[in-house]
């Protein structure tokens, strides 16, 4: 039996690459459209909720405590948990709002106010 043997040529190093490199690219980009951006997302429609406070809105804080926003300022938050009890907290911390508060209140005129 005298066969004859061919020899194969080696791999070479583009040939490993490809084979590591699509799976690598298409694993982030799934990671990224399944994790990143809805994470993204969220984040951004929380600073927009935290922006939005006004006083009146009854706020939720990460802590689980309930109550009505009673005076708004640059990070912090009064807020009234019980009558008579106020406590402050930061915006941060407030990680839902479940009822929103009266409109800003329009400034009356004088001829309403004496009118009244």
């Amino acid at each position: 039996m005298t066969g004859t043997v061919l020899a194969q040529a080696a791999p070479g190093a583009f040939d490993y690459l490809n084979s590591l490199l699509i799976p690598t690219v298409l694993i982030v980009g799934i990671m990224y459209f399944l994790m990143i951006r809805p994470q993204q997302r969220r984040l951004k429609e929380h600073q927009a909720l935290i922006a939005a406070i006004r006083r009146g809105d009854t706020v939720v804080t990460a802590g689980g405590i309930i109550g009505k926003v009673s005076k708004v300022e640059d990070d912090e938050l009064q807020i009234e948990i019980a009558e008579g009890v106020r406590i402050k907290v930061l915006r941060a911390t407030v990680s839902e709002v479940r009822g929103k508060g009266e409109p800003p209140a329009a400034p009356k005129s004088k001829a309403k106010a004496a009118a009244d």
